[in-house]
């Protein structure tokens, strides 16, 4: 197949719509480096329309002529994006109105991709997490000065029951892509 004809990889983040002042610098720059890999291997970047960590990453999506941002609303219409959950537009080529809450919305942004990445976070992500797990798909996990990678670790451990091979666990956002990227492109044969 040409390099022209294969199809975009999609890759999801997920991230804490929230900051913690302490924490919130490494993790803000972080995420932009993230978005700005996924942006250099022409990926495109899907991001739970929100603010705080996914905003970070799809900034950094889009610091390249490259970058796509494709984002899940929860709301049902624009107006609702914006008066009622108070989302940002910022750095979105496209968002898509699911109406189905955020709930249903990481359903579909799961389903929509072909890897998903855990950044910064905490307790939140644990239905974030279940439901990524049952797509059987690569999962990167973003260490650092936050709970989320402890969280969802401390979840694994006593499973045998997961597949731990789709699992990667790394501080480094640069590794963490390309890595992620490689188990894309296993599946794909």
């Amino acid at each position: 197949m040409k390099k022209e004809e294969r199809k975009k990889m999609k890759i999801m983040i997920y991230g804490a719509k929230h900051s913690d002042q302490h924490k919130s610098f490494d993790a803000l720059e972080k995420a932009q480096v993230l978005g700005e890999r996924i942006a250099e291997h022409e990926a495109i970047t899907l991001i739970p329309s929100s603010s705080g960590f996914p905003f970070w990453v799809a900034k950094g999506t889009k610091r390249s002529e490259k970058g796509f941002v494709l984002s899940f609303s929860p709301a049902a219409n624009e107006k609702e994006h914006l008066e009622v959950y108070r989302l940002p537009n910022k750095y979105q080529d496209i968002i898509i109105y699911s109406g189905f809450g955020y709930v249903g919305s990481d359903l579909l942004l799961s389903r929509s991709s072909d890897a998903i990445i855990f950044g910064y976070g905490g307790i939140e992500s644990v239905h974030e997490f279940w439901v990524a797990m049952q797509e059987a798909k690569p999962i990167g996990i973003l260490k650092g000065d936050w709970d989320r990678d402890d969280v969802l670790f401390n979840l694994l451990k006593n499973n045998e029951d997961l597949d731990h091979s789709r699992l990667i666990f790394d501080d480094d956002p640069n590794r963490l892509v390309e890595r992620l990227i490689k188990k894309i492109k296993e599946g794909q044969k």
